[in-house]
């Protein structure tokens, strides 16, 4: 059965997610980064680009979309949790950073099968 509660089903988009930018190349860094400023989802890199994923499961779009939940707090808070994670990792600054977001969306109610959105900077 799928996940009931609301962090299962997060925790099950980001896992699809993360696998999902495997195929696409990108390499891992960090899942569930947490500061007191707020959480990165999945923090990846794609050849020298160092990229901060939020990612959003929406099970369908009557109550607005995936992407709609992005808004300009959530990403205030991404860039906040980004910035202590640079500190703390001695980020390199000639290093490219990229603000991203994946969203989630299951095509049918089994769940296995998704529409997987990756949306490129955010922020601009």
């Amino acid at each position: 059965a799928f996940p009931p509660t609301s962090k299962q089903k997060g925790n099950w988009a980001e896992n699809i997610a993360c696998q999902w930018l495997i195929t696409k190349g990108l390499t891992l860094k960090q899942r569930n980064f947490s500061c007191r400023y707020g959480e990165i989802d999945l923090i990846m890199t794609d050849r020298l680009e160092l990229i901060f994923f939020e990612v959003k499961y929406r099970k369908n779009n009557h109550y607005g979309s995936a992407e709609a939940a992005i808004t300009a707090q959530k990403c205030r808070r991404v860039v906040a949790a980004a910035e202590t994670y640079l500190l703390m990792h001695n980020y390199c600054s000639n290093q490219p950073l990229r603000f991203d977001a994946i969203t989630v969306v299951p095509t049918r109610d089994s769940h296995l099968d998704c529409t997987i959105n990756w949306i490129k900077n955010i922020l601009s």
